[in-house]
């Protein structure tokens, strides 16, 4: 290992590396949408392609998911992920946030920040300050040693993300660059943004870099006008795109992607595909945009990039790898085989468990005359409930016409004595209650269908009923509130009770637990979701995300490293009405395509 005196440098229109000229070949990969045992497999890949650099995001929300209580084990081993990405032999840009955008909920900002009713997120308002200097004080020191001239991976840092697009601060930017610097980031800072926030997100002393699909020619030129005689950086070159529920699988031309890429490459440009492996947003992570409409994003984050979901070859995979190896003197690595897909036939379903019949597991109900949101219910050590499902218990009088005005977060069922009356969302804002003269139980299931991570409307993603609902016009009021956060303590408490034989009722909400049965060395496969309306899928205890059968994705990605061999629990949370069955299969199944232009 050669000495490390001078860490990346952006001098005189290139990048330098102990002085010598480096073209960063980079690729982002995220090391929480990906089950650490593949970290190694995925990262080989990229260098095979001819990659000599990863880009990562920092989930704030998995490493601080209470206030004060951080998590670096197991899939957030950052440490861990940046060793293994030196011994593969890839510098490191790592992008800490706070804020990360991602596709990813809250953009990757806790949700008890919301607790405070006051809170300006991605602002020097204090309660947001103190929080962002709390976590850095506990994530900086981690990756610190991990630096390129500590002898680490880490050849640049990036200040925040996309913060032009955001832009309501004008101190904001200079406080996050000191809170890195001030905890020993030495290497290089730059910041990214797309031709949008360029003009607002860059700042003095730090590089700037662009994020984009298509080349515009001006963008070259702007970015020359507002630091010039720096080299240029494609910090986001967007390979794919993302899905979002009741829309297509977005798929981007491979041939209009390798001419941008040699487009970037000619113009003597540094590049990262963005995503070069994109993975899954496995739990209820997936975040949502909500400008027009609310959308939210689907499970799996394969992005249509160079390799999937499950970390397989595509043909962009092969036509970069012919791009890059132009760049090296010696002939690139040969790519790594492929890890082998298994079709494990159906899941045999066993038994069933109505929601209704285990409530108790909840702990006793929060009481309250007003709704209250999902962040501020006094549950997690005072940190309220982040994901999941919230219901909401009151008694009515009759019936009549049953009225949200928007209050409802994302998406709830309504029932009345365990009877379903229908679905309420931000389009549909009513609903017919049946007149019956006398007292019944009004139950209202709302589901948090994903924060929104990008866009003005961060700052209001409180979840749950965030106001009065109405019943013939009049508020409803004394709630008995409960939390079904649906972690993985309250899914193996399910056990703790008795469950039903598989009946012939299979209306929802409902739970069922089968057996999947394999081998003796568990191989990746796909849950096929056909037949089943909409919920979420457990194994092992372990949270595979959300189906709905709106579409496009039909199939979950199940990882062979979280199955045993033997006998799998499968446990399904299903909202509406049960499948015939449940299948194990060795293709995915990611829907209906559209060319993104």
């Amino acid at each position: 290992m050669w000495s490390r005196h001078q860490g990346l440098q952006a001098e005189n229109g290139q990048f330098l590396l102990e002085g010598e000229p480096l073209r960063i070949l980079g690729g982002s990969m995220h090391y929480f949408r990906v089950p650490k045992e593949y970290w190694r497999d995925r990262m080989q890949k990229m260098k095979a392609c001819g990659l000599n650099t990863l880009t990562t995001y920092v989930p704030w929300n998995l490493h601080e998911p209470q206030r004060g209580k951080f998590d670096f084990t197991g899939n957030l081993d950052i440490r861990a992920f940046l060793d293994i990405a030196a011994e593969v032999g890839l510098w490191v840009i790592l992008r800490p946030g706070p804020y990360i955008c991602s596709e990813w909920d809250l953009g990757g900002l806790p949700s008890w920040l919301l607790r405070d009713k006051d809170m300006q997120l991605r602002t020097t308002y204090k309660g947001f300050a103190q929080a962002t200097e709390s976590y850095f004080d506990n994530l900086i020191p981690r990756v610190i040693p991990h630096q390129y001239t500590r002898g680490g991976a880490i050849i640049a840092v990036q200040v925040e993300n996309e913060y032009g697009s955001y832009a309501k601060d004008s101190n904001y930017m200079e406080f996050i660059k000191a809170a890195l610097v001030r905890r020993g980031v030495v290497e290089l800072l730059l910041t990214s943004d797309n031709k949008d926030g360029i003009s607002s997100g860059s700042m003095e002393g730090v590089l700037a870099t662009i994020n984009f699909q298509k080349i515009e020619p001006i963008l070259f030129s702007y970015l020359e006008s507002i630091q010039s005689n720096k080299p240029v950086m494609v910090m986001e070159y967007w390979t794919g795109w993302f899905d979002h529920w009741g829309g297509d699988h977005h798929v981007f031309d491979v041939d209009q992607m390798v001419s941008t890429v040699s487009d970037i490459l000619t113009k003597g440009a540094s590049i990262n595909l963005y995503m070069f492996h994109g993975g899954t947003n496995f739990g209820f992570m997936a975040g949502a945009l909500h400008f027009h409409e609310y959308r939210a994003d689907v499970t799996s984050y394969d992005y249509d990039a160079p390799l999937t979901e499950a970390g397989d070859y595509t043909s962009k995979y092969f036509k970069l790898r012919e791009i890059f190896s132009k760049h090296y003197a010696e002939p690139l690595l040969p790519a790594p085989s492929l890890l082998p897909k298994g079709a494990y036939g159906p899941v045999k379903l066993k038994r069933s468990l109505s929601l209704w019949d285990i409530l108790h597991l909840t702990g006793e109900p929060f009481k309250s005359e007003v709704p209250v949101n999902m962040e501020n219910l006094p549950v997690n050590n005072g940190n309220g409930q982040s994901y999941g499902y919230t219901l909401y218990e009151t008694v009515i009088y009759g019936g009549g016409k049953f009225q949200t005005k928007g209050h409802v977060r994302d998406r709830a069922q309504v029932f009345v004595s365990s009877q379903s009356v229908g679905f309420v969302d931000y389009k549909n804002q009513e609903l017919d209650i049946t007149e019956v003269p006398g007292y019944r139980k009004l139950r209202i299931l709302v589901e948090n269908c994903g924060r929104v991570n990008y866009g003005t409307r961060i700052n209001d993603q409180r979840k749950g009923l965030v106001g009065d609902v109405f019943l013939r016009d009049v508020p409803l009021r004394n709630f008995r509130i409960y939390s079904l956060d649906m972690n993985s303590t309250f899914i193996s408490s399910l056990n703790s009770v008795e469950w039903s034989d598989l009946s012939e009722e299979k209306t929802g909400p409902v739970f069922f637990q089968g057996a999947l049965e394999i081998g003796l060395s568990p191989l990746d496969t796909f849950l096929s979701m056909k037949g089943w309306k909409k919920g979420v899928v457990f194994v092992n205890g372990k949270n595979l995300g959300r189906y709905w059968d709106i579409g496009p994705q039909e199939t979950l990605y199940l990882p062979g490293t979280w199955l045993w061999p033997g006998v799998n629990e499968i446990t399904i949370f299903e909202e509406e009405e049960a499948g015939s069955s449940l299948y194990s299969v060795d293709v995915p199944n990611l829907g209906r395509t559209q060319y993104v232009d």
